[in-house]
């Protein structure tokens, strides 16, 4: 099995490869069975944001669901990266009212938003973005939410040793069937900590996520309540128009997934009759560093197209559902500020499947 990134998707003008991103890919399915990888599956790697389903799942066995009656549209805004669009701005402070969080308390520290439309009102306006502008916004108002409910300090509710962040720390680990001991610790961009793991753990833990059959009753139930609630408010995990939004959209209740920073993926495929769940997670070496364009939206080139990709080549998409989501890729044509064409960009792996 190979043991290092490999080519992921390469840019080329005319003939010539200009430039090319590596990186590596695992495929687990709900029974722990390795299907299919490219690259490392067991590199290890922060999963960032692509966390955030299971650090939500505490807080929803625990019955903070019930006792603050969040919608599914609030608990899909808890697991969200969102694009710190006018809606999102609106629910996450619907929801501070509705629990009783106040904003101040949000360690998460402000940021620019990364809604197009809202980007341009903060400049021409010249406002001061806040702690709701931090597109972790929904996931920190939900953590000061549970410690409220359980009566845990809200001074230091992202402090490792914080009971609420202990029981993340071990919802993971039990997800992801990895030791505690063994997920590498760090402080994602939001200050909330972060798990580094192999591939594979992450993938095994989506696809557990996304089919708990074999689950206790309390955990599968809060896995299909976190699930069925991003796919259906997908607007609010991200944004509309953004890719995992869009994904989730076309994948109608079938599709799961959530990005995170420095180039991370995770795809969830939900079980089909006697099929098992299916778990994706790939990393992008070089992170996948976005890029603005003119109308000040910010896109990254390599994980859309990897993503469609790997659907494409398990079949987990129909040509239908490729071609309404081909703004994002496999293969894009680039063009230069005149217009005219200069090259194309394309996925260049094939995943080798395990026997």
């Amino acid at each position: 099995m190979a043991g290092q990134d490999q080519p992921l998707l390469e840019i080329k003008r005319n003939l010539v490869v200009e430039s090319s991103h590596l990186g590596s890919i695992a495929i687990v399915d709900s029974n722990g069975k390795l299907l299919a990888y490219y690259g490392d599956p067991y590199k290890v790697a922060f999963l960032r944001s692509s966390a955030k389903p299971f650090q939500a799942l505490p807080f929803v066995e625990n019955g903070g669901v019930e006792h603050y009656h969040y919608t599914p549209r609030e608990l899909a805004l808890s697991c969200s990266s969102h694009e710190t669009a006018q809606i999102h701005l609106d629910a996450v402070s619907a929801l501070q009212k509705k629990t009783g969080v106040e904003e101040k308390y949000l360690q998460c520290g402000p940021h620019l938003p990364g809604d197009s439309f809202k980007l341009r009102e903060v400049i021409q306006k010249d406002i001061t973005p806040t702690s709701n502008f931090n597109n972790c916004s929904g996931k920190h108002t939900t953590m000061l939410a549970y410690s409220k409910m359980r009566g845990f300090s809200l001074e230091n509710y992202l402090d490792i040793k914080h009971p609420h962040q202990q029981e993340i720390l071990t919802a993971i680990s039990e997800m992801c069937t990895i030791e505690r001991e063994k997920i590498e610790l760090g402080v994602d961009g939001c200050s909330a900590p972060n798990f580094a793991m192999p591939l594979y753990n992450a993938a095994l833990g989506i696809a557990r996520l996304c089919d708990p059959r074999e689950l206790n009753t309390t955990r599968a139930n809060a896995c299909k309540q976190i699930t069925s609630a991003m796919m259906a408010h997908s607007e609010m995990v991200s944004g509309v128009g953004e890719f995992d939004a869009e994904l989730m959209k076309i994948g109608n209740g079938k599709i799961f997934t959530k990005r995170g920073a420095e180039g991370f993926q995770i795809i969830g495929i939900l079980p089909n009759e006697n099929k098992p769940g299916i778990g994706i997670a790939f990393k992008v070496a070089d992170g996948d560093p976005a890029h603005m364009n003119d109308d000040l939206a910010s896109k990254p080139r390599v994980r859309p197209a990897i993503s469609l990709e790997i659907l494409h080549q398990l079949g987990a998409l129909d040509n239908a559902q490729l071609q309404s989501l081909s703004t994002f890729g496999p293969k894009k044509i680039s063009k230069n500020y005149a217009g005219i064409t200069t090259g194309e960009s394309q996925p260049v792996f094939k995943l080798q499947t395990q026997k």
